[in-house]
């Protein structure tokens, strides 16, 4: 993967201790791209053990940034075809969601845009944003609802009734309008992606909320199993998405010189019940914790998330139904213990 110069293209993916980035950089320098990538402390041997590994795919260079400190990501960014912003704060359980998720969201975002503009060498930003940004809203009335890039979370629904973790879609709704904001003043080239619940194998070793939801009704986890539950009752389905082709999407509108504005990234819409009778037919071995399925559970799904727009410009999934998403599912949850070998 080379410019016109005959050099190879640079990305830079923020965040690279995190489970979607460490997916992407792998992809971009299997691609054959020159990748940079940040994270908080680069002398942390067990965290970054990871991107030691994947520095055998191609040049990986780890630079030390942070989401608070101002002009932080300049060295990152600088000679960067694409920028990746996958870095951001993701604190579920903050007391002061204001203070201590929103506020650090927005101007974590603005510090890296910031450096992409004084770079004057970035062709796209793509910044991923969550499909929590499209569906947080008081419940829909009825089945049969489509939600696409039209459609944005309800802040002000959110901050007056505070439901569940409402402080992470204010989060990206903001920071989103925040970075179209800075792009269309400062001419940088965006799109933003927004993923539903993304599963799947990834480099980075650390559990993330994803990982423990998809699996736990295999592994009798409540707390995982009430985030996944709680996005049924928030949004009337469970979406998912295989991290691969979320990462096979990023790239995409990254390198698609017509792509623009938003893109919902999702190829499956299910419940907790048709999950749960599916892992059960797929997964024998492992008893599926009926107990769990209390309470009122939908049989379909009420809304759908659709990414139209995104296969519309040319884009396919390749991993479109449960059985092709939950491949390597099971083997991932293995390795990071939260299911047994």
């Amino acid at each position: 993967m080379s410019s016109g110069d005959g050099r190879k293209k640079t990305a830079c993916v923020t965040g690279g201790n995190g489970y979607i980035a460490s997916a992407l950089i792998k992809m971009l320098l299997q691609k054959g791209y020159a990748v940079k990538t940040t994270v908080r402390n680069p002398d942390d041997r067990e965290k970054n053990a990871h991107l030691t590994e994947l520095q055998a795919l191609g040049p990986l260079e780890v630079l030390r940034a942070d989401l608070d400190e101002d002009g932080s990501f300049d060295e990152a960014v600088a000679r960067c075809d694409y920028v990746f912003l996958v870095a951001a704060p993701v604190n579920l359980h903050s007391k002061d969601p204001e203070k201590e998720l929103i506020e650090p969201a927005v101007r974590g975002t603005l510090n890296v845009m910031m450096s992409c503009a004084k770079a004057g060498t970035v062709r796209r930003v793509v910044l991923t944003s969550s499909a929590a940004a499209v569906s947080s809203r008081p419940l829909l009335q009825g089945d049969g609802h489509v939600l696409d890039e039209d459609s944005w979370s309800d802040v002000d629904y959110l901050t007056a009734n505070k439901p569940g973790p409402w402080g992470y879609p204010v989060s990206k709704v903001l920071l989103e309008k925040e970075a179209s904001r800075f792009a269309e003043e400062h001419g940088v080239g965006l799109v933003t992606v927004c993923p539903v619940l993304t599963v799947g194998a990834a480099p980075a070793r650390k559990i993330h909320t994803s990982a423990d939801a998809s699996l736990s009704l295999l592994s009798g986890d409540e707390a995982a199993f009430g985030m996944l539950k709680g996005m049924e009752m928030a949004d009337g389905c469970v979406s998912m998405v295989h991290v691969a082709d979320l990462c096979r999407a990023e790239v995409f509108v990254a390198e698609d010189d017509a792509a623009a504005g938003r893109y919902v990234c999702c190829s499956v819409n299910t419940t907790v019940v048709e999950l749960a009778r599916f892992l059960a037919d797929k997964y024998p071995q492992y008893d599926v914790k009926t107990d769990l399925l209390s309470g009122e559970l939908l049989e379909k799904p009420r809304v759908s998330l659709s990414s139209a727009k995104l296969v519309r410009e040319g884009f396919e999934f390749k991993y479109k139904t449960l059985d092709e998403i939950y491949d390597d599912v099971v083997e991932h949850g293995k390795a990071l213990g939260i299911l047994p070998n």
